[in-house]
């Protein structure tokens, strides 16, 4: 005979190491404790609509994918994968972090992860991590001390056999999204209220992107300053370290929240394609700086075109100027933008990319259509 009430079950917990394949089922919620580490050989498998809440307690949370490990993590515009904290404040937790075994031009050709302290680098670009789809990860950032802070997704020489598309970082203390070398393409990604950048490469990122929003909230609102939009680096300490960092990026809508932080920084030696981009809402909207960056800026090895900017270009060096930026293809500095729900909206006029299929075409600037809003349902 029953009582005709049963205890209610508590969330799994995820915690330790990952040797095998698990499941995080349809729907379900689980929490996190401390270091989670997927170990080489194991798949992590996320399905839709899954919760999984990092607990307010005395450890750090995060989930740390190693080379030769997989994640599989798939949720739907209907029913995204969250990962949140207990504590709904930005650095609350340690977000996710994937080491896999393509190029970085870190000294040795190796490094080690700044949460988790695993290896990553190595010479197949072709290396598959997974697979990321549909995923809000909200108030990561938490800080070890002032070198190791956590941002929403760690990308440590990850290969572009890896799928990812349709992230947001939420309310994040440092970066949404960082790349520390690889090839991994990405694609709809946003990145919202992240006191650092918001996009931020390093040790020589080579791969692709299309449909990036960037969007910072007033000071007043979020009671913190926002740092960069983009900041962009080939090797802080070797400015010419090989591979060189040589991203091709396509419509991005990058809205700031003032401040003396610039927009999009090139910096460090990075190389950049950056096509059909809006910029906007910082002091300093692009600045370029070091000689190698403005060199290749100079000389055609990097490209911006179809880049529409609130202000002037700012350049360090005077090697790539203003006048240089304003006179390529379809370039326009002293816009005034307007938008809609935030970062809805479009300007005319942009390159066409889908001679390589990984983009898909089209003839505009920005990322998010006012009759195309991918970010719609699934975003904060």
């Amino acid at each position: 005979m029953t009582s005709g009430t049963e205890a209610a079950v508590e969330p799994e917990t995820l915690q330790g190491e990952l040797t095998g394949e698990k499941t995080l089922s349809q729907g379900q919620t689980y929490y996190l404790t401390g270091e989670y580490t997927v170990k080489a050989g194991a798949t992590l498998n996320i399905e839709p609509g899954v919760t999984l809440i990092a607990k307010h307690d005395d450890v750090v949370d995060y989930i740390l994918i190693e080379q030769g490990a997989k994640i599989n993590a798939e949720g739907t515009a209907d029913a995204p994968i969250v990962m949140t904290s207990e504590k709904k404040e930005p650095g609350a937790w340690g977000g996710l972090h994937i080491c896999g075994y393509a190029h970085t031009n870190a000294a040795g050709g190796t490094g080690k992860s700044e949460i988790g302290n695993a290896t990553y680098g190595g010479n197949d670009d072709n290396d598959n991590s997974g697979v990321l789809k549909y995923i809000r990860l909200e108030y990561t950032g938490y800080a070890f001390d002032e070198e190791h802070e956590a941002n929403g997704v760690s990308f440590y020489g990850v290969g572009n056999g890896t799928t990812v598309e349709h992230l947001q970082a939420y309310q994040g203390s440092d970066d949404g999204f960082e790349f520390f070398g690889g090839s991994v393409n990405v694609k709809y990604m946003v990145a919202t209220d992240c006191s650092d950048d918001s996009f931020d490469w390093t040790e020589g990122w080579n791969g692709k992107a299309q449909f990036l929003v960037a969007y910072q909230s007033t000071e007043d609102e979020l009671g913190y300053a926002c740092d960069c939009l983009m900041e962009c680096d080939n090797n802080g300490s070797n400015y010419a370290a090989t591979p060189v960092a040589h991203p091709v990026i396509a419509n991005a809508t990058l809205v700031g929240n003032g401040g003396d932080a610039q927009g999009v920084r090139l910096r460090a030696g990075t190389q950049v394609e950056l096509y059909n981009t809006l910029i906007t809402g910082k002091e300093k909207p692009l600045t370029v700086e070091t000689a190698e960056t403005e060199n290749a800026l100079k000389e055609g090895t990097s490209k911006l075109e179809y880049v529409a900017i609130s202000k002037e270009l700012t350049s360090k060096e005077n090697i790539y100027t203003n006048a240089d930026f304003a006179q390529a293809a379809g370039n326009l500095t002293n816009q005034t933008f307007s938008w809609t729900d935030k970062y809805v909206g479009t300007a005319d006029g942009g390159k066409d990319l889908s001679v390589d299929s990984f983009f898909t075409k089209t003839n505009y600037k920005g990322a998010v259509k006012a009759d195309e809003d991918w970010t719609a349902g699934w975003t904060l």
